[in-house]
């Protein structure tokens, strides 16, 4: 395997971070106050960012996590993760600026993956521009998140329309959507994982309501992680996105790639947070000397390398085996670097706030909020458990056929 990207893609990693170094890291914390502040009902940005946005579409910084060049810029997901990685340096506010935030972009690839025509030209081409965002409802707050064959929101086609019924929460980014993609039950019976399929419900439709945002870890202003309710909620029969029973199919394109953008933005977010960490170490003294003299503090920023760096590799591994031999081959490195990454990021922003003392659970710095960002990762996209659970039952199933292919030979 070779990870060397090229010396385009590197170049385009260059022009990003320069891009992010004049327009979005000094202007961070007015970016994410501004979020708070302007973004609802029919604002899906705020003016700050839809003018960096206009400049990042101008130096051709955008769409870059689209596969193929039909809609994006061409990239692999291993080329694509050395840009996200970048992004990942401010998690909240950059993968916006470029047309790279989630919920969108899986939304966006699963519309040019599995969406009608009419779907595309609705949903697909807005995305696509910045003119929309949109979010995705599958977790339900009275069913497990870590079993989605329980779902209980359903669908029922009545004529030439779905009647929706259900309860959703954390669709992330409900607050200025205009389009819901909502997973939910259409078959009665049948395959646990035939039973779902995913409906393009627009947020304007009457049986579409908007709960509250859920406040996490204290923060619940913004695009925000919405409880929303679909009562009698009816849309036309075409708008079913891809086919009838389907949904966890669709789900899984969904998040492979997914998981490969969290994994590389939390590896930004780390990067980020470790540097802070050795400047701050060399500044600050205390007990006749630099903390960076301290073993302790020494031990933490070693092990923040290797652990970064570790996390990377396996990502990139990951990433390349989605591009050579299909997302289904790659299924126990994508777990794998599913618990690796959202751990190293935890462990490196927990040990960089302990250096900054109690600046560092301050806002002052973008630790707190790195880390209440962060924290999610452990959770979303199937949680640290259910990966590992999954990671082993392959592995044990690998060593059997290992025995069982040996005892074949030997007999």
């Amino acid at each position: 395997m070779d990870f060397q990207v090229g010396d385009e893609i590197l170049e385009l990693r260059d022009r990003l971070k320069a891009f992010m170094d004049e327009h979005i890291l000094p202007r961070e914390a007015e970016l994410y106050e501004a979020l708070d502040r302007e973004v609802g009902p029919g604002v899906a940005y705020p003016q700050a960012l839809v003018e960096i946005r206009a400049r990042a579409r101008e130096q051709g910084l955008w769409n870059l996590f689209m596969p193929g060049d039909e809609y994006g810029a061409g990239l692999n997901n291993w080329q694509y993760a050395v840009l996200c990685e970048e992004m990942g340096r401010s998690p909240g506010v950059a993968p916006m600026a470029f047309n790279c935030g989630a919920p969108d972009t899986g939304n966006m690839e699963i519309l040019a993956e599995h969406g009608s025509d009419g779907q595309k030209a609705r949903w697909l081409t807005p995305l696509l521009e910045g003119e929309t965002r949109s979010c995705f409802s599958m977790t339900e707050p009275d069913t497990s998140g870590s079993d989605p064959t329980g779902l209980a929101a359903s669908a029922e086609l009545d004529g030439d329309e779905w009647v929706i019924n259900g309860r959703k929460w954390y669709s992330t980014g409900a607050n200025g959507a205009e389009l819901s993609i909502a997973m939910v039950i259409t078959e009665s019976e049948g395959n646990p994982y035939a039973r779902a399929s995913m409906i393009c419900v627009p947020i304007d439709n009457p049986g579409f309501k908007l709960v509250r945002p859920i406040s996490v870890m204290g923060h619940s202003a913004g695009p925000g992680h919405w409880e929303v309710l679909f009562e009698d909620c009816r849309v036309p029969g075409e708008n079913l996105l891809g086919v009838r029973g389907a949904g966890f199919l669709i789900a899984q394109d969904r998040l492979g790639p997914g998981r490969i953008h969290h994994c590389m933005r939390a590896i930004g977010t780390a990067e980020r947070a470790l540097e802070m960490m050795c400047l701050r170490a060399a500044d600050r003294e205390a007990f006749g000397g630099p903390l960076s003299d301290k073993q302790f503090v020494q031990d933490f920023i070693a092990l923040s390398r290797m652990e970064i760096d570790q996390a990377r590799l396996l990502t990139m591994n990951a990433a390349w085996k989605m591009d050579t031999v299909g997302k289904r081959a790659a299924r126990q490195e994508i777990s794998m670097i599913k618990v690796v990454a959202a751990n190293m990021v935890m462990n490196v922003l927990d040990r960089a706030i302990q250096v900054h003392g109690g600046l560092g659970v301050s806002d002052d710095t973008p630790l707190a909020s790195m880390w209440r960002f962060s924290r999610m990762l452990k959770l979303v996209d199937g949680a640290d458990e259910v990966h590992k659970m999954v990671i082993a039952r392959r592995e044990t199933g690998r060593q059997l056929k290992k025995r069982e292919a040996a005892g074949e030979n030997a007999g």
